[in-house]
């Protein structure tokens, strides 16, 4: 996967003859091909071919003329740095006005972005198609290698002020909040978009909008509404998120809204008919919803669409590992998280799922608010350097930036700290030794499938124990490379494949 596997490199072709690329140490090469399982009397007998090289102090790829296959970002980065300073962790970022120009998108995969992720709650369907046919002409003209994903709307609960930007709640303000449709704003008035948001909502209950951006103590129940006084001021952003709570726990409410809105069904026929690479699921409840798209994929399109479960709820978190083992990735949606869940409780639950994943050998992507000062001001907190740094050390397969991107001011520089920071948590880790070993559990079901698994398992600890500079893989979807990058070996893996979506 072009967001996953944090440490694949794919490669479709090389071509020999002679590059600058220096091979310090040696590099491990594993193959592995089932042949079948045949049964005989009763007996089980398996045939199973398996190809293993090491070459040791040869400079293997001194001899290639320097088109490794690889896409033009990578084989710099190669030829700059070498293998052990290639960034493993993936760079996902979200396009928006401040950055949609094809200029801007080349900037953007110059500094590294592996992912251009399209929010689907904003912009025009012409915007979005605009954008994923420049991304791809930067592909195929100036041989990048950018997948494209679009991120579902999702069925979920807003208020709307109805204005067309954000508006001050002071402190000791009294607002009305609403089922009643109108048009365009009244003063001190939000309007929810569904019936019975109140439902089960006392006085003195807490209204909180956008997991703190604003805070208001519920005084009155007027019929369905509610009047409410502010209680910590702030912005009030158009079609801002609302959650309730009671003595400081989240006031449970189930509206049985269906996962995909019918607006999202129409945006994944877009996606598939533009031939995205990823399908970001937002609200995902349950393994199922994730199985039905899938299954809904398979049927419509014939190329590869990976759907990605976004966790932002209680709800994802109590079947958490349903939902992981049905997808093929997740994204810690921090930012919604944490409207549900206490604060303190977001460093643990991201390292939980980030763990979960890894148990499964899905990809994770932690995203929401990571350079979140950046949106206006050309350099991070240090605070902001840190929380990047843990993600990287926990072993997050990327790294998303949201508004930095989309409508910041400094969307390439906060690129580039990813991109440093990751690469130096990175090095840190292999210099202190810092290999987190994981107690696996077995994927393989079949027997060729558990004997792949084990190869991958030994391949990976050798090349660590070796000091190899690389390991290399001949794979046809991805799959061998996928069972390797679960390891997390020190030295970067190279994926040599002949299928382009792969």
């Amino acid at each position: 996967m072009a967001v996953a596997g944090n440490s694949v490199l794919m490669c479709r072709q090389i071509k020999a003859k002679n590059t600058n690329v220096h091979l310090k140490n040696r590099v491990f090469g594993v193959s592995v091909r089932p042949r079948g399982v045949c049964f005989n009397a009763g007996k089980l007998k398996v045939r199973i071919g398996v190809r293993s090289a090491m070459q040791v102090g040869v400079d293997l790829l001194k001899s290639y003329d320097g088109s490794l296959g690889f896409d033009v970002v990578s084989e710099g980065e190669l030829r700059e740095k070498g293998f052990l300073g290639v960034r493993k962790t993936k760079l996902v970022c979200t396009i928006g006005p401040a950055c949609c120009s094809l200029e801007d998108l080349e900037k953007l995969a110059l500094g590294g972005m592996n992912v251009a992720r399209l929010n689907m709650c904003h912009n025009t369907r012409e915007w979005h198609q605009d954008v994923i046919r420049k991304i791809k002409r930067l592909n195929e003209e100036k041989g990048f290698c950018v997948s494209v994903m679009i991120d579902t709307e999702g069925s979920q609960h807003v208020v709307d002020h109805g204005a067309p930007s954000s508006v001050k709640a002071e402190d000791g303000s009294i607002w009305f909040f609403t089922t009643e449709k109108f048009e365009g704003s009244r003063p001190f008035t939000v309007q929810a978009n569904y019936e019975g948001f109140s439902e089960g909502i006392k006085v003195g209950d807490e209204l909180v909008i956008d997991g703190g951006m604003a805070s208001f103590e519920v005084i009155e129940k007027v019929g369905n509404d509610l009047r409410c006084k502010c209680t910590d001021p702030g912005l009030l952003l158009p079609r801002a998120k609302l959650s309730f709570w009671r003595d400081g726990k989240l006031v449970g409410k189930n509206y049985e809204l269906p996962t995909l809105s019918t607006k999202d069904w129409s945006d994944i026929e877009f996606g598939i008919s533009e031939g995205v690479d990823f399908i970001a699921m937002s609200f995902v409840n349950d393994a199922d919803a994730v199985k039905h798209l899938k299954n809904y994929l398979s049927t419509k399109s014939s190329r590869s669409i990976r759907v990605l479960a976004k966790i932002e709820s209680l709800e994802s978190l109590q079947k958490l590992e349903e939902i992981v083992e049905a997808s093929d990735g997740i994204m810690v949606a921090r930012g919604d998280l944490g409207v549900e869940i206490p604060l303190e409780q977001i460093p643990t639950v991201q390292e939980k799922i980030t763990h979960v994943c890894r148990q499964f050998n899905k990809p994770v992507i932690v995203a929401s608010q990571l350079l979140e000062s950046m949106v206006e001001y050309p350099t991070p907190t240090r605070a902001e350097v840190a929380d990047v740094s843990e993600a990287v050390r926990q072993y997050a397969d990327a790294l998303m930036l949201s508004g930095e991107s989309a409508i910041g001011s400094y969307g390439n520089k906060a690129l580039s700290v990813l991109q440093m920071t990751s690469r130096r948590m990175e090095l840190w880790s292999r210099e202190e030794n810092r290999q987190s070993f994981l107690h696996q559990c077995q994927l393989g079901v079949s027997l060729p499938d558990r004997i792949a698994e084990q190869i991958c398992n030994c391949a990976v600890e050798m090349a660590n124990n070796l000091g190899v500079d690389a390991i290399f893989v001949y794979t046809k979807h991805g799959q061998m490379a996928s069972l390797l990058s679960r390891n997390r070996p020190y030295p970067p893996i190279f994926a040599f494949t002949n299928d382009k979506s792969t």
